[in-house]
């Protein structure tokens, strides 16, 4: 299928701009528009497949198959009728289909979702006999219906399992604070791309490990999708591009380099840097980071300058006693956390009197954390976490007292 389809990769609010420059540089061109919640672009199935592969940023690469405006159900079944699904799946094949919604007139999004199975069974039993039947967990079709007011978008899901998922991480683990492509972002918005300019890389609260590990495969040139499969392998329109997708793999797999510029990670935690060093060796990026367990209160600066880049999270882990504790959301206080106005106001301290020369940014929910660490901040990037809005924070390190030197200790408006 070389003709071109109308594709839309969605990200975390704050990150359209970026991925927008992302999704031009991987096709090598002007393409597509950021908009509301993510990108759209005209592609073919091959860039719809380098994306999926490429992109650190989208958390899916949806490909839109059906697009009209609706009064009820009924018309919503007519829509998803008017795509020839014999051309995505055979009967043998199994489907899913999610619902999301803004302002819609719908009494159920579960019952929309069914009338659009029953318009994908339906066509599939006309055309061949038989129909496909349902898998909530692993379908071999995944579809997505947007209701945006009286406007219905019907979108295959060329990725599956979400982007954010590299294949890497334990599943055991359960879902980390900080997703992947919210961590790439991050260090999109640092201006940190691995080379070496842009010099070392610390992550002195690492957690699981994720941003690191995102930064190794930045340095590397590693393709973020090499670890795990899509949706798009097991769908009837990508089986002749099956020869140009083996070779994009083997060409993402060939260009994967050493890293030019040392990356440091570490936790208060011995258990969390255990379990982020054995992420990283699942990532194939061991080689590239170097972790350290450490009080970040206490730890020496690993180089004499360089970028770091933290999600400090709420909570034990930033005690030294914390050294078992998991990781907890953004905004979840502990009972028996250390006071996080006094922890900040130490963290500061520590910058000024070790890291002068080094910048840090800091994603955080507190949008009074410069306040709190009595530093002014050079620049601030609003980016969600989620459901959380959280501010990403720069921070020029000096020497002594942002007040000694004559600047406001206030946080910009």
């Amino acid at each position: 299928m070389s003709t071109a389809v109308d594709l839309f990769l969605p990200c975390a609010a704050g990150v359209e701009a970026f991925l927008a420059d992302e999704v031009q540089a991987i096709a090598g061109g002007p393409v597509g528009a950021a908009g509301r919640g993510g990108v759209a672009l005209r592609a073919d199935a091959a860039l719809a497949m380098r994306l999926n592969l490429e992109s650190r940023l989208a958390q899916r690469v949806l490909w839109r198959v059906a697009e009209a405006r609706y009064r009820n159900e009924d018309e919503l079944y007519a829509l998803a009728r008017g795509v020839r699904w014999v051309d995505w799946i055979t009967p043998k094949q199994t489907l899913r289909v999610d619902t999301t919604a803004r302002s819609a007139p719908v009494k159920s999004l579960n019952f929309a979702s069914l009338r659009i199975k029953d318009a994908v069974c339906d066509s599939v039993r006309e055309a061949v006999g038989s129909r496909p039947d349902v898998d909530t967990r692993d379908p071999d079709l995944s579809l997505v219906l947007h209701l945006d007011g009286d406007l219905a978008t019907l979108y295959v899901d060329t990725s599956g399992v979400p982007l954010f998922k590299r294949g890497w991480r334990d599943a055991q683990a359960g879902d980390a604070p900080l997703k992947e492509t919210l961590a790439a972002a991050v260090l999109v918005a640092a201006g940190w791309r691995g080379r070496a300019e842009d010099g070392p890389l610390l992550d002195p609260c690492c957690g699981s490990g994720t941003i690191a590990i995102e930064a190794a495969h930045i340095a590397c040139d590693r393709a973020p999708g090499l670890a795990r499969r899509f949706a798009f392998e097991k769908l009837l329109p990508f089986r002749d591009h099956m020869a140009t997708w083996r070779d994009m793999v083997l060409a993402a797999k060939a260009r994967v380099q050493p890293s030019r510029v040392p990356i440091f990670a570490g936790d208060v935690s011995f258990r969390m840097t255990d379990f982020a060093q054995r992420h990283a060796e699942r990532a194939g990026a061991a080689a590239a980071i170097q972790f350290k367990a450490g009080d970040m209160l206490q730890r020496p600066p690993p180089a004499p300058g360089g970028t770091m880049v933290l999600n400090p999270p709420y909570g034990e882990r930033l005690s030294p006693k914390g050294h078992g504790a998991a990781p907890r959301p953004a905004r979840e206080q502990v009972q028996g956390a250390p006071d996080m106005r006094s922890f900040y106001a130490a963290l500061a301290a520590h910058w000024k009197r070790h890291y002068a020369g080094w910048t840090a940014w800091v994603l955080s929910p507190d949008t009074k954390l410069p306040a709190q660490m009595r530093l002014k901040e050079s620049r601030r990037v609003p980016l969600w976490n989620g459901p959380i809005e959280c501010r990403l924070f720069r921070f020029d390190l000096v020497a002594g007292s942002m007040r000694e030197r004559g600047d406001a200790a206030a946080p910009a408006p």
